[in-house]
């Protein structure tokens, strides 16, 4: 799979930056997570699909840890870099073990097909 980012050839010189550390703070702090964690969940308040993976995933016995980036009326222009990093516009973002599985519904069905655990017991 390949998703379409604009090349940095069409990028004028002088934005390249600015486009670069748009808010690569949230961004740079979601990699840590991951790399620390093997099952991090990526959120914002007044959502209730966070909840619902956390709960889902606490219901399985699997730990998780959470980051929260502001509510719908706060904190969108952060988000925003977290969308564009990983192509997926949706929250909840979760990783497991570093590897992007989608939202509540598609972690519900890693769970339901047993791949939650393989994925868990497997070597990074």
């Amino acid at each position: 799979m390949s998703r379409s980012i604009l090349d940095e050839a069409h990028i004028h010189p002088t934005i390249r930056a600015t486009i670069s550390n748009d808010n690569a703070d949230i961004v740079a702090e979601v990699k840590a997570a991951i790399a620390a964690n093997p099952v991090v969940v990526v959120g914002m308040a007044q959502n209730p699909f966070p909840r619902k993976a956390r709960t889902v995933l606490s219901a399985a016995k699997v730990p998780c840890t959470y980051l929260e980036y502001g509510s719908y009326l706060t904190g969108w222009r952060r988000r925003a870099a977290l969308k564009m990093w990983t192509g997926w516009q949706t929250f909840p973002m979760i990783f497991i073990k570093g590897v992007l599985i989608g939202g509540a519904s598609d972690l519900q069905r890693l769970i339901s097909n047993g791949e939650l655990s393989s994925m868990l017991k497997a070597e990074s």
